[in-house]
């Protein structure tokens, strides 16, 4: 199929497990400045599905992106990278 893109996946830390079956990560990227050339930090929270219940605050995770779940989950959790100890 042309002009279809595959599913992105971005990874980050869980910092909030709190909901059923939903995981909030928190995703850090460096932008570079257009002018000033400088990286600047910029974050992003994405509430993504966890069918399992296996992640846990302070996980390091990798999710990607699907269809709408619901009012604000567009992503879903892949696998978990790297546990908290």
């Amino acid at each position: 199929m042309e002009g279809r893109r595959t599913n992105q996946t971005i990874t980050g830390v869980v910092v909030s497990d709190k909901m059923d079956k939903t995981v909030v990560v928190l995703v850090n990227r460096l932008v570079k400045h257009p002018i000033y050339k400088k990286y600047i930090r910029r974050r992003a929270k994405f509430m993504a599905h966890d069918e399992q219940n296996k992640a846990r605050l302070g996980d390091t995770v990798e999710i990607i992106q699907s269809r709408p779940l619901s009012r604000l989950k567009r992503w879903r959790l892949t696998k978990i990278l790297a546990h908290q100890a």
